[in-house]
């Protein structure tokens, strides 16, 4: 049930009482509603749709105030209750409180102290529908493109885990993906609303590891003016995402295994010991396996981060995915950059689906960035393309045994003008300058070589 936040009801018996809170929250500017008893009292709030229920706990009847609340809760549960009593003990307002009540106000009653409470509570519910609501963009913002067998089993994956608390380990080559995994088990968690904290692990030097880690007190060393907290302090409650753990010393390994097992560290020069609730997700582009009978990952460190496992396929691998990718991230582009929106033609998609994409989905991403960049028409083709730097099946091209020494020169000379001429962005008096030809000897060889531009 959708609420007002502009609508408060009063259930109470007696007259003065509905009188008076009435006349105040009025004047306040708010639509106010008065019953006499809590019968009537679930039924105005199924048709008014208050935000806020100022409701007294003894009233003559089948039902009392605590016997509402409980009902309330079960089916409006954006409602929010203030409990009034003029016989108020510790225990019944433990009870209110237990069954849903946002606070207990004791009779006098102190309109000051109500207002606040109402004020409160409003804002409250509009920080909460403003966090929704950011979230459900997020959400919508990190969805995983993709309906391949391997990519719908990731997806039933991730939100089978997603409400779990266990620790996940993430692989797959660089490019594909593994962040936006990450992502999505966070915020399909009922971590949500608490930090994804993410950790760079290739990037931190190993006698930085542990300032940064686990932060340090003020006058830790030289530098240090005040107390700074380490990422797990910062992910507390929420998910910490460890990139490109594959890629920490040995040393740093040892150091973050302590605090894995253990949970709980203190910062760098301090003696107080913190203790954090944080879900681990890590990440990787190496075999671990290989890494640790190389010698180069530890075991029981291994054995720690891996208790979900998940793969993210490389793109070659999953091709009937690249149109869906392609359309989203034209959609994407197209709204960000405010570009005409553009599509491309059969043999174009065809031509994209064939390409190996080293650096996978990032690497198409990129591309399509450049495509919308560079090509001038609404109507993407090959030979825009070629143009943007996608050369002809580059890894099958020189395998053809029935290809003539003549016509494998061709075909190089035709995938380096195009390349050139790309980073040069179609400009082909800089290109011939760049690659040390006269410009009308580049245009013979443009024409030569098939191309158009």
């Amino acid at each position: 049930m959708s609420t007002n936040p502009s609508k408060i009801l009063v259930i109470d018996d007696e007259a003065a009482i509905c009188e008076v809170l009435s006349a105040s929250l009025r004047d306040e500017g708010y639509e106010v509603e008065t019953v006499r008893n809590g019968l009537r009292g679930l039924q105005t709030i199924e048709q008014f749709k208050p935000a806020v229920v100022l409701l007294d706990i003894w009233m003559p009847g089948e039902m009392d105030g605590l016997e509402v609340l409980k009902r309330a809760k079960s089916r409006f549960s954006k409602t929010q209750f203030i409990i009034m009593s003029g016989h108020g003990t510790i225990e019944t307002a433990v009870k209110a409180t237990k069954l849903g009540a946002w606070d207990f106000v004791e009779k006098p009653l102190s309109m000051d102290k109500i207002l606040i409470l109402i004020k409160n509570i409003l804002s409250f519910e509009n920080e909460r529908e403003e966090k929704n609501t950011l979230l459900h963009r997020l959400r919508k913002n990190i969805a995983i493109i993709g309906e391949s067998k391997t990519m719908v089993t990731l997806k039933q994956m991730i939100s089978r885990v997603a409400t779990t608390d266990s620790w996940v380990l993430i692989s797959g080559e660089n490019g594909t993906g593994k962040e936006l995994v990450a992502q999505n088990i966070h915020y399909l968690s009922s971590r949500a609303g608490c930090p994804l904290i993410e950790v760079n692990c290739a990037a931190i030097p190993k006698d930085l590891i542990e300032s940064e880690l686990f932060g340090y007190e003020k006058g830790a060393f030289t530098g240090a003016e005040k107390m700074k907290k380490g990422r797990f302090d910062l992910a507390d409650g929420g998910t910490l995402f460890l990139d490109e753990i594959g890629d920490m010393s040995l040393e740093a390994q040892a150091k973050i295994l302590r605090i894995l097992q253990e949970r709980k560290f203190q910062r760098v020069g301090g003696t107080q010991t913190v203790q954090v609730n944080v879900r681990v997700i890590a990440a990787t582009n190496k075999n671990l396996e290989e890494e640790i009978a190389a010698g180069r990952f530890r075991k029981d460190l291994y054995y720690r981060l891996n208790v979900i496992p998940f793969h993210v396929p490389p793109l070659k691998e999953r091709r009937e995915d690249i149109p869906g990718l392609v359309i989203h991230f034209s959609d994407q582009i197209a709204t960000q950059g405010g570009y005409q929106h553009k599509s491309l033609s059969e043999k174009a998609m065809k031509r994209l689906q064939e390409h190996n994409w080293p650096g996978n989905v990032r690497e198409l991403r990129n591309f399509i960035e450049r495509l919308y960049i560079l090509t001038p028409g609404n109507l993407i083709e090959v030979h825009d393309l070629s143009f943007c730097g996608l050369t002809a099946k580059e890894d099958k091209a020189f395998d053809n045994l029935f290809l003539t020494f003549r016509e494998a020169r061709t075909l190089f000379e035709r995938d380096f003008l195009l390349k050139k001429i790309s980073q040069n962005n179609g400009n082909i008096s800089k290109t011939a300058e760049a690659i040390g030809l006269e410009r009308s000897y580049l245009h013979r060889k443009i024409k030569s070589c098939g191309l158009e531009f």
